[in-house]
């Protein structure tokens, strides 16, 4: 049997945090400058130019990066090792447990993809597993077996198409080299364990002000926004949304920020903590900015930007909406955490 491909998919701990990852994609550069961001948790690596430097093949690579990241960093990563990024990332998500290595010999592709079950093939969803099961193909082996036409009929031209040649093994997608977008975040920690909604949505406004200023101070606009909920007993609940367009205006935040958190359904959750994060960051003066022709938004940008002077003259917070003033015991102040990639 041939040696596995050049192409590694790692994915990391759902629990890491983002400077967590980022340091993990700083490992993986130390094996290949070809390394491609795959935001949350997730990254590729070209490693066949590494091969002849380590004098090792893609597999026993894979085993380093893992051992290091064990080693360094104290997480665990799970690697799937391919000749494509489909089978790479297939092999990624069969590997049991917290981490692991799962190489795929270029002349198995077949003998591994086969047997799975359609859902775990790379780029189908459930509803497109749903409906390829509705027609008999219950494995990828059965999806490999029928005409691409077949495949298309049945998910659509493009997903049907893509869906025929994974099946098959094949993915000419290259690994492109791809960081992460600069960031900022700021959270909040509180003091016991919170279950007031209307509370937790004040600490929310709060964040969201406190991100404001930041994205202004800095003259950054987002693209996205990304909200983390912190649970009792260890768990983590995190959405991303894309705004509209790119803004780091309080009310654009404000409302993606209240969106994201009705997405979470909080009934008697007992929250510790939460993080919004501001990514995908561009230059605010690259930002068309078009007059909205309403009267109560265009006030508020005003008011917005007087507030603005106010707490760079007198100090951040000084100025802010009445409903982020709670006891000061409720919850610990915002901290500011911004990286740039």
């Amino acid at each position: 049997m041939t040696g596995a491909g050049g192409v590694l998919h790692v994915r990391c701990a759902a629990a890491l945090t983002e400077e967590g990852y980022r340091e993990v994609l700083e490992l993986l550069r130390e094996f290949s400058p070809t390394v491609q961001a795959l935001p949350p948790r997730a990254a590729l690596v070209h490693v066949r130019g590494a091969q002849r430097y380590f004098g090792a093949d893609a597999g026993r690579i894979a085993e380093l990066v893992r051992l290091r990241a064990l080693a360094r960093l104290g997480t665990d990563v799970r690697i799937g090792v391919a000749g494509t990024w489909a089978v790479a990332a297939t092999a990624s998500a069969r590997v049991s447990g917290p981490g692991g290595v799962l190489a795929v010999p270029e002349d198995g592709v077949d003998g591994f993809l086969g047997p799975l079950p359609v859902e775990a093939l790379h780029g189908v969803g459930p509803r497109q597993a749903e409906a390829l099961r509705g027609y008999g193909l219950h494995t990828v082996g059965a999806v490999a077996a029928v005409s691409p036409g077949t495949v298309e009929r049945i998910l659509g031209q493009r997903a049907g198409r893509l869906a025929a040649e994974r099946a098959r093994g094949i993915d000419p997608r290259p690994v492109t080299p791809k960081d992460l977008p600069p960031s900022a975040a700021v959270r909040s920690g509180f003091t016991r364990h919170e279950l007031d909604g209307p509370h937790a949505r004040a600490v929310l406004l709060a964040l969201v002000v406190r991100l404001g200023a930041v994205l202004r101070g800095r003259r950054q606009a987002a693209r996205a926004l990304s909200l983390t909920l912190q649970f009792a007993g260890g768990t983590r609940w995190e959405r991303t949304r894309r705004l509209p367009e790119a803004s780091g205006h309080d009310e654009d935040l404000r409302t993606a920020a209240y969106r994201l958190l009705d997405a979470a359904g909080l009934q008697r959750a007992r929250l510790t903590g939460m993080v919004l994060r501001a990514e995908d960051l561009t230059d605010a003066g690259r930002v068309a900015r078009q007059i909205s022709l309403d009267p109560v938004r265009e006030a508020r940008l005003t008011v917005e930007a007087a507030v603005d002077r106010a707490n760079a003259r007198f100090g951040p917070g000084t100025v802010r909406p009445a409903a982020t003033f709670r006891p000061a015991t409720a919850f610990r102040p915002a901290t500011t955490l911004h990286r740039a990639a």
